[in-house]
Order: structure tokens, then sequence, then C-alpha cells
């Protein structure tokens, strides 16, 4: 055999080694993510609160519970998380937001929502009704391109 067909067929196998290890990694943290989300589920209860604040923050500024910062793992300390400052009856309390609801959280108003410990999971309105996320903002040059489009009279990229 020569030298290129040994050198590659021991890439395809480091390749092949790789691929079936990502996958049962894949497969447990996939039990893993299940479990998690029936102890969210059995846990949920629906609250009424007044939004005050929301911003994306690092977890060590974030005034969460030294208990939450301590279970955390190390590598994730650092990234930020979507945060929400909120009065849930008397007191004022800082919690964690899903990442797919935090736009459609409004600041300023009083919503009902899911709530699994300090952890959001759904916010509807006031009265039941759902919330919509506000439109993003098309960017500079996609806005200059409708522009020049509309012009030439074609038709919109979608």
């Amino acid at each position: 055999m020569s030298t290129l067909s040994i050198v590659l067929l021991v890439i395809s196998v480091i390749l092949v080694i790789g691929i079936v290890v990502l996958y049962f990694l894949g497969k447990k943290a996939q039990k893993r993510q299940a479990q998690q989300q029936e102890q969210i589920e059995a846990t949920k209860q629906r609250i009424s609160m007044l939004v005050i604040d929301k911003k994306r923050m690092k977890l060590k500024d974030a005034g969460l519970p030294q208990a939450v910062i301590a279970q955390t793992p190390k590598l994730l300390r650092g990234s930020k998380l979507p945060v929400v400052k909120a009065k849930i009856g008397p007191q004022i309390m800082t919690l964690v937001c899903d990442e797919k609801i935090f736009d459609m959280v409004p600041v300023k108003k009083e919503v009902k929502a899911t709530v699994s410990g300090i952890y959001i999971t759904e916010v509807k309105g006031l009265h039941g009704k759902p919330i919509v996320a506000p439109p993003k903002k098309k960017s500079f040059f996609k806005r200059a391109v409708e522009k020049a489009q509309e012009k030439a009279g074609a038709k919109p990229i979608k």
C-alpha cells in the first residue's frame, strides 16, 4: 500500500470513531434534556407579574441566588443569558427567561407567565391573549436593496 492510502485510511478510521462518539454523546444529552423538560413541566405554575426590566446579562452580574451560580457549570458562568426583573406580588425577583420567548416579553407591562422555579417558559397577555414578538428591524443593506428593487419595478425578495 502506498503512504497516501495508509494516511487516508487512518484519517477515515479517526473520523468514523469521532462520529460514533458524537452519536452516543448526543443521545445521552438528549435523554438528559428530556428529563429536565419533565421536571420543568412538573413544577410549572401560572403567575401574574409586572415586568420591570429585561436584558441579557452574565450569570454573575444577574443578581441570581448563589445556589444557582454554584450549580452552573464553570464554562457557562461567563456566558450571557436572558434575565427578566419582575414584581411578583409584593416582592421583586430576578428570573431567567427562555431564549425563544425573550423578545416577546413586554417591558413595564403586566403579564401572565408560566414559571418553573426561576425559569420563565411562557408569557401571555394579562387576559390570556398571546403576545406577538415585535417585528425585527431590517438591516440598512436590506432596506437599500428593497428600495432599489421598487424603483426598478422588480418584486421584493423575501
